[in-house]
């Protein structure tokens, strides 16, 4: 029998209390008149689920350009949450956490999961350190890098953890290391409903390699992009701005995004790759750039957070992990980065300031 919106799991609990239909479809009219914000949008996205409608608008977070509405089909929502169901073997009576802002994908993915898979939903603020504030222990969750950093001491309480919606640094993939959870850093976006692959970063399993959820298929555009084949949650293929090493159609390591890459001297490079050689040596916040330059065409810079004005380190020494054509020729230092509300770094924004300082 086909799976719809309009069905709920008969074993499912939003924090520890079963709800049928009706009794959820009230709960979340009382949300939207007494609840908190995040509380609201719960109560919106539950009365929306149960619609006669066939799709759903998202927003998407704006890290990679201005946020935009998305329509979403919900049967491609519930394909996504039982293709995350059996990869990860979370079936009915599953204790999970939802930290994450419900307004986005995933955050509403938490609740179809929860929903369509049966599982106990423990709903909390989306707060940093959303998982110390509670002694309950949970078989699955999914937080961004920041919350991860801010309950690093907690994650004892987690059995499996995604990781998503942002960059996961050196320093927090070592901490994970000394933890017996099981994390792993997620790949997706709006438009392919959450997560479509997943690596491990941690254990016995880890990888380097994104791994394909059940039934995605994985190619490759003519600028070496990824392309993703998913019919179950997606009418068309995904053609991505994300440059990939391709392992097979399954597998896949990510590179850094087409439009970062910079051409300096007609020697191309992924700026996350560079990123990636010195972060362990730098303690603000940076982002691996480029501007133009009359010789090179462009020319590598490094654009620093310096919140607090301090006088900054000479990193000469730092940039000898990098090859000559990827050393900085310029830093410049900005006050405060814009972030996205999940903690990304909103590099067009910071990009289309540097240009207009330059100008």
């Amino acid at each position: 029998m086909k799976v719809t919106s309009q069905q709920l799991h008969p074993v499912f609990k939003f924090n520890g209390l079963h709800y049928n239909k009706t009794e959820l479809l009230e709960f979340a009219a009382n949300l939207i008149v007494e609840g908190a914000p995040h509380e609201i949008n719960i109560g919106e996205f539950i009365q929306k689920w149960f619609d006669e409608n066939e799709t759903i608008s998202v927003i998407t977070s704006g890290s990679t350009g201005i946020p935009k509405s998305i329509t979403i089909r919900k049967e491609f929502m519930i394909n996504s949450a039982n293709a995350t169901g059996v990869f990860f073997k979370l079936g009915p009576g599953t204790s999970a956490l939802l930290c994450l802002p419900p307004k986005y994908i995933a955050g509403k993915m938490m609740l179809v999961r929860a929903m369509i898979l049966g599982w106990d939903l423990h709903v909390v603020a989306p707060e940093k350190d959303a998982l110390t504030q509670y002694d309950n222990n949970y078989d699955f969750a999914a937080m961004v890098p920041y919350q991860v950093h801010h309950s690093i001491h907690a994650l004892q309480k987690v059995k499996k953890l995604i990781i998503g919606g942002g960059d996961i640094s050196n320093e927090l993939h070592d901490k994970l290391q000394k933890v017996f959870t099981e994390a792993f850093a997620t790949y997706g976006m709006t438009e392919t409903v959450t997560h479509i692959a997943v690596k491990r970063i941690n254990g016995l399993a880890k990888s380097e390699e994104y791994t394909a959820l059940p039934n995605v298929k994985l190619s490759q555009d003519e600028r070496g992009c990824l392309v993703i084949n998913a019919p179950d949650i997606s009418e068309k293929k995904v053609i991505t701005n994300d440059v990939v090493k391709l392992t097979s159609d399954t597998t896949f390591n990510w590179l850094g995004r087409f439009d970062n890459v910079i051409n300096s001297g007609g020697i191309k490079m992924n700026p996350e790759q560079i990123e990636e050689k010195i972060a362990p040596y730098i303690d603000l916040p940076f982002i691996i750039s480029s501007e133009k330059d009359d010789q090179l065409g462009e020319r590598v810079v490094m654009i620093i957070e310096n919140r607090n004005k301090i006088e900054l380190p000479d990193y000469s020494e730092v940039f000898k992990n990098l090859d000559s054509y990827e050393r900085p020729k310029r830093i410049y230092s900005f006050s405060k980065f814009p972030y996205t509300e999940t903690e990304k770094i909103k590099r067009s924004v910071i990009l289309n300031s540097l240009q207009k300082f330059n100008q």
